[in-house]
């Protein structure tokens, strides 16, 4: 473990000591940042129509703010995922110091962890800006924190399955943009590959539905954990990694 430790502090500094993080950390506290104050603003605005209406108001922050959001984040991740992933290693096989990783008395699977980790910390740095915007929530409202917990489970299992996909591209070529572009071409098929489901009932397309990320994150973002969803995000980032080892092995041989 401290191996993998040590990597994965030098992979998260190396985030820092480029504008790459906090270019994703301005622009993912923008997007959501919009998204959060415009479910509120409609939140607060149908909330006054009713009262004007004379009608109750159901003041279930949860469902109508906090649900919707987490779906946001889910897809924000989408597109930046691919931005955190594409230098992981490509990075090393543009500069040269991919045979040093490879040669080094380090194990391939401890080069991977750290990495893996190091993208996922980055990850969470991105999430905690959301938090900051469901502690307003927290200070004016009473929303129930336990779906709000869940949520966050599922967007990190989420995450790590696709930062588990996109390490695993990232080793297969030298260029960032072609491991960026491939990871999020493979990443979006994984998010609409469940939509066949909605108007097909054959077994084939009920395999494509149980394929689908956005599928097993819907019982995350209503507070619910489901244990088919743990494996199957479980056993993507096992695979991720999988393949990934495989990958670094390769490259060991060649060199």
């Amino acid at each position: 473990m401290r191996n993998v430790w040590i990597i994965c502090r030098k992979e998260l500094g190396s985030y820092f000591v480029s504008p790459i993080a906090y270019l994703l950390l301005t622009m993912f506290a923008l997007i959501f940042g919009f998204f959060f104050w415009n479910a509120l603003g409609v939140f607060i605005i149908e909330g006054m129509e009713m009262q004007m209406r004379g009608q109750s108001f159901p003041m279930n922050i949860n469902e109508q703010i906090i649900r919707p959001l987490l779906s946001n984040a889910s897809v924000i991740g989408l597109f930046f995922i691919p931005m955190i992933t594409m230098r992981l290693f490509a990075e090393e096989k543009r500069t040269g110091t991919i045979e040093l990783l490879a040669t080094s008395p380090i194990r391939d699977i401890e080069i991977i962890l750290g990495k893996w980790l190091a993208a996922l910390m980055l990850y969470c740095c991105l999430l905690l800006f959301t938090a900051l915007n469901f502690a307003f929530l927290f200070k004016y409202g009473n929303p129930d924190w336990k779906p709000l917990l869940l949520g966050y489970l599922g967007l990190l299992l989420q995450a790590g399955a696709f930062l588990a996909i996109g390490t695993f591209i990232s080793t297969l070529t030298k260029n960032q943009i072609i491991a960026g572009a491939a990871t999020f071409g493979v990443e979006l098929i994984l998010w609409v590959i469940g939509w066949v489901g909605e108007y097909e009932t054959a077994l084939w397309a009920r395999v494509l539905s149980y394929l689908s990320v956005l599928t097993h994150f819907e019982s995350f973002a209503r507070g619910v954990i489901d244990s088919k969803d743990l494996i199957f995000y479980v056993t993507v980032i096992f695979l991720g990694l999988f393949f990934t080892a495989r990958s670094m092995e390769s490259l060991r041989w060649r060199s």
